[in-house]
């Protein structure tokens, strides 16, 4: 239902609290100078604070996400550090195991590589390809990476259920990318990942590792050429095959499915969804047809590296130098407690949720968020009114897709039961391997029973979040409402620029490139009409052809296809969000606060979220793998296509962010 213009803004007003008269929530100590926001809103933003800000040397990048993602950890280890000094209940008692096993660090020097042996010991005994297949299947369960990882998810073809899933997998360095290219970049980061190998195995005490280490580096050189690249992974239809026993035979002949579904506890599935079966194939070719004795070193590698931060000193230092320095610049490897705090997030995350949101997340913060989500999504749809590109019905299915969106906030509903999961103070290593089978598990428990939509994908703790296509949600965990991104004594337009974008960006995903192949229902079909589409499609092909044009390092670019649904949405989430700012104003003009208009500070606000230095080895890295712009082009990107931002800035040609109106783009 749509509401009248005046009754949507008098809520949108009720949406934020009120501000202090000169209050703006703008950073001024942040901006530089001597940089016009009509050349670059990035820069003179946050110019200042870049020049004078420091990446600490246990983090790959340094800003806003990472600001707040370092208090949750803080909060997070207060919460299990109390639990450490009074375990008073069940939770909190394998909350205080499983820290105390990661911080005994002498424990894990003396025990040296003895956790894990038997697992070692497993790949010792494969004599066979049928074993070999069997122990591929089975070790995903165990949180070790194999070429294939089974798993249980929601069926993108029919939302109401669950399947099996089997996806490409298996790879020591981030993508493919790192394997076949030969910039010097590539290279560099190729004999690091070779010298690492190498140090895995020795350690392990296996002879001549330098050979061993050469041989699996091929065959992973093998298994990249095969794999999908990241564009290719995003076209659902192509990347979504369903088969039964015989279609997976017939798709991957030469790969033994009944050993390794057997191995993954799944002997009893007959219907698997195969996201790449070309690679599939492959895989199925080169465990026929590679020595048995490569394969016993590559699985014995991927233990060693899932493992070695978990082991002694010596180990985890090789890890540390490949990962954390070669992949990402860190030139120190983080605290001891930042790491276990880490694990046991990841382990017993919800356990922690629970007492998060207890302490740090009251009853009036979630209200004010699911407010804010439905008057942005009230917002969105007056939008889809005014889209001129699109025919009456299509538009008709987007505001019946948009009106079934739902709204997840805070936290779960009901909380994860770990109560079955063994924790123990003094196994660490065993820890994480019962903890990654009961979790396993537990979505393997899932087959053969409705969608649980009140499932949770993050955590409350977790700076972040996300819109999930079949269950057609937007998911904002408690950790996000809070400075730099929701500010409650700043003014309207700094929130709507900050905040605002973040809920209207997760509300856009179901109208990306992706998402808009999902109706209402969440089943992946074609609700448009081909002009539509066609149209959509130009729109989205002009944006590809602006981020591909950014040069984030030397030589390397955005790649415009890849990041093109995250670039959607950082568009339309601006705009979306700046309209419901003009909304809220309920026809009055703006106040001047700090020397800026009301509209000025929404693209200020939304400028400053985007705050942050990365290290060059890290942008790297996200530049081949991550489907998400660099974060300065980010800010830049959407503000340029904003007619409101010209309008706000009284932008001219010549101006850095000047585009003309002829060529901005706006999809939704």
């Amino acid at each position: 239902m749509i509401l009248h213009p005046s009754r949507l803004a008098l809520l949108l007003m009720l949406a934020l609290p009120a501000v202090a008269a000169g209050r703006s929530g703008i950073e001024l100590d942040h901006f530089d100078p001597s940089v016009r926001i009509q050349d670059n809103l990035f820069q003179a933003v946050n110019g200042k604070w870049i020049k004078q800000a420091e990446i600490p040397a246990d983090e790959s990048s340094w800003g806003t996400f990472d600001e707040l993602y370092e208090l949750s950890q803080k909060r997070v280890r207060e919460i299990v550090e109390a639990a450490v000094v009074h375990p008073d209940s069940p939770e909190t008692r394998q909350m205080a195991a499983l820290y105390q096993s990661f911080m005994d660090e002498a424990l894990a020097d003396r025990l040296g590589m003895a956790p894990i042996k038997p697992l070692l010991a497993e790949i010792d005994g494969i004599t066979d390809r049928k074993g070999l297949t069997r122990l591929l299947g089975r070790l995903p369960a165990q949180g070790m990476e194999g070429p294939l990882r089974p798993y249980v998810n929601v069926d993108d073809n029919a939302p109401s259920q669950y399947v099996v899933m089997v996806d490409q997998h298996g790879l020591g360095m981030p993508d493919r990318d790192y394997y076949l290219k030969h910039d010097a970049s590539y290279k560099s980061t190729r004999a690091s990942y070779l010298n690492y190998l190498e140090a895995l195995l020795r350690q392990a005490g296996l002879a001549d590792p330098a050979r061993r280490a050469k041989a699996v580096l091929a065959l992973e050189t093998r298994l990249a050429k095969s794999q999908w690249d990241g564009t290719a992974l995003r076209d659902p239809h192509k990347s979504h095959n369903k088969f039964d026993r015989a279609g997976l035979t017939k798709a991957a002949p030469k790969f033994d499915w009944a050993a390794f579904l057997d191995g993954a506890e799944m002997s009893e599935v007959q219907v698997v969804d195969v996201r790449t079966p070309s690679y599939a194939k492959v895989v199925g070719q080169l465990v026929a047809s590679e020595p048995l004795e490569v394969w016993r070193d590559y699985l014995r590698l991927r233990v060693l590296d899932g493992t070695a931060h978990l082991l002694s000193k010596p180990l985890a230092e090789a890890r540390f130098n490949f990962h954390g320095k070669a992949l990402s610049g860190m030139s120190q490897m983080s605290p001891r407690w930042k790491r276990a705090v880490s694990m046991v997030n990841n382990s017993l995350g919800e356990s922690v949720g629970k007492q998060y949101v207890a302490k740090y997340f009251p009853a009036e913060a979630k209200a004010r968020m699911e407010t804010l989500a439905g008057n942005l999504l009230k917002a969105y749809q007056q939008s889809l009114d005014n889209v001129d590109w699109l025919s009456p019905d299509t538009k008709a299915a987007a505001r019946d897709k948009l009106s079934k969106y739902r709204v997840k906030v805070g936290y779960p509903s009901r909380w994860r039961d770990y109560s079955g999961l063994d924790i123990r103070a003094n196994d660490l290593v065993g820890n994480v391997l019962r903890t990654n089978r009961f979790n396993y598990r537990y979505k393997l428990t899932f087959l053969g029973k409705p969608v649980d939509r009140d499932e949770w994908g993050m955590t409350p703790q977790t700076v972040n979040a996300y819109y999930d296509a079949p269950l057609n949600e937007i998911v904002f965990p408690a950790a996000m409402l809070q400075p730099p991104f929701f500010k409650a004594d700043a003014d309207d337009a700094v929130n709507y620029g900050a905040i605002g974008t973040i809920i209207a960006h997760e509300i856009s995903h179901g109208f990306d490139d992706l998402g808009s192949q999902y109706d209402g229902d969440g089943n992946m079909r074609n609700w448009w009409r081909p002009v539509d589409r066609k149209s959509f499609d130009k729109l989205a092909d002009r944006l590809v052809a602006q981020y591909s044009r950014y040069e984030a390092l030397p030589k390397h670019f955005v790649n415009g296809r890849l990041t093109v649904g995250e670039n959607i949405a950082d568009l339309s989430g601006l705009q979306i969000a700046f309209k419901a700012y003009q909304l809220s104003l309920n026809g009055k003009p703006s106040a001047t606060l700090d020397g800026f208009t009301g509209e000025q500070r929404v693209f200020i606000g939304f400028g400053q979220i985007w705050r942050g230095k990365i290290r060059e080895q890290e942008r790297l890295r996200r530049l081949t793998a991550d489907s998400h712009a660099p974060d300065d082009f980010r800010a830049l990107g959407p503000a340029m296509n904003s007619s409101a931002f010209h309008q706000a800035f009284n932008t001219q040609p010549g101006d850095g962010m000047f585009k003309p109106e002829a060529d901005r783009i706006r999809i939704w």
